[in-house]
């Protein structure tokens, strides 16, 4: 199981290191050539009183490419080129050489120790120096050496693999401040200008160089150019530009597609208000259309109840006085026998519960009964009902 309270060992400049690296492997060879004119490397090695060179080419996919071997380690084609006098012969034989090969001006150049120079040792020191290495060992440098720390030039390289618990394991690399400065004085003279120093032994990764370590003190190293330094800022913004607009751009595009969803579910929804005072004015009017129609068919017209009254009272009976009020008709005539038309009024589907609402008294000029009859209208039938409100589409309401 893996323990979560272990510390996360995060090296920034190691991880920007491996991105430029790999962004420089994806950059093509001309432009890389416009960027750095530097191709290949020059190792000059001392042997005794002389300087020999060799033209290392790191071989990439038979350009300038990164190996695919598997290993990641480099293809390198090494090539020799001469051995130079430590004196004003060597300088001379320096510059014919230069002369007549324009691979030394553009090579980077890289003074490797031997072991008659330099020397290394491998220690093993507390995890908490682990940010200070430098400055520990710098401290107790007579403690693992014979020299003193303003003797020497030294770098510390941590090593990989495994670790004892609490411990880190490095690798100590060291040479007398005489021996290379005077190897320095030397190259100089000859207008050399070394990258790095290491130490055969141990040499540096030159695939991988600017995470390797250097014997040359920070005084003496070669500074980088201006140009060469604006143009990879100027690269490394631009890849934080373009990595911002990448990040940036479907955020915007996804925030004006939600404004433009938004415009039109506002049109839809204005829509969608209008439609539905609509609809209210329409419901309105169907409740009233349906009142004024339950209100007209509660009670028969009143041509209907005079046909009606026509065809139950007889030719010897007459009225003189109709009037139809809130579901009531009220009649006054004459007739030969009165109380019969109750029950003829009662008979019919229209009128119900006929009765006298004064006394029947008889007409002397004529003989016959004068009466005064209410009775009560029956509703009419209602009507199919219209469409409900909420009805599907044969339009019947639920």
């Amino acid at each position: 199981m893996p323990n979560l309270n272990s510390t996360i060992d995060l090296d920034v400049k190691k991880f920007f290191r491996w991105w430029l690296r790999e962004l420089d492997f994806l950059v093509p060879e001309k432009i890389r050539r416009l960027v750095n004119e530097k191709q290949g490397f020059i190792i000059v090695r001392p042997e005794n009183n002389r300087l020999a060179l060799t033209y290392v080419l790191i071989a990439r996919d038979g350009v300038y490419a990164a190996s695919q071997s598997g290993t990641g380690a480099a293809n390198e084609q090494a090539e020799p080129l001469a051995i130079l006098e430590r004196n004003a012969s060597g300088i001379e034989q320096y510059k014919a050489l230069r002369a007549k090969d324009e691979r030394l001006a553009k090579a980077n150049l890289i003074l490797r120790l031997t072991a008659q120079e330099a020397i290394q040792k491998e220690l093993a020191l507390p995890v908490a120096v682990k940010e200070n290495l430098s400055q520990v060992v710098a401290y107790e440098l007579d403690r693992y050496t014979p020299f003193k720390a303003e003797q020497v030039y030294f770098a510390v390289k941590p090593l990989e693999g495994e670790h004892e618990p609490g411990q880190i394991r490095v690798m100590l690399v060291l040479t007398p401040r005489e021996t290379l400065d005077a190897l320095y004085e030397d190259i100089k003279a000859m207008d050399m200008s070394p990258l790095f120093v290491d130490y055969e032994a141990t040499p540096n990764d030159l695939e991988q160089r600017y995470e390797g370590y250097n014997l040359l003190p920070e005084s003496l190293r070669e500074k980088p150019a201006n140009a060469q330094r604006l143009i990879y800022t100027g690269l490394i913004a631009a890849i934080f530009l373009l990595l911002g607009a990448v990040l940036a751009l479907p955020v915007l595009f996804e925030y004006q597609t939600v404004n433009a969803l938004q415009e039109k579910i506002d049109a839809i929804e204005k829509d969608a208000r209008e439609v539905k005072a609509l609809q209210l004015e329409i419901d309105a009017m169907i409740d009233e259309t349906r009142l004024l129609i339950a209100e007209k068919n509660a009670a028969p017209t009143v041509i209907e109840m005079l046909n009606t009254l026509s065809a139950l009272i007889k030719d010897n009976t007459w009225l003189s006085y109709a009037q139809y009020s809130d579901g009531h008709l009220q009649i006054q005539g004459e007739s030969p026998a009165a109380s019969a038309l109750i029950g003829v009024l009662e008979d019919s589907e229209l009128f119900a519960d006929a009765r006298f609402v004064s006394p029947v008294t008889q007409d002397k000029a004529s003989g016959q009964e004068r009466f005064q009859i209410t009775v009560d209208v029956t509703p009419a039938v209602a009507p199919p009902s219209m469409p409900s409100k909420q009805g599907g589409a044969n339009g019947q309401g639920r």
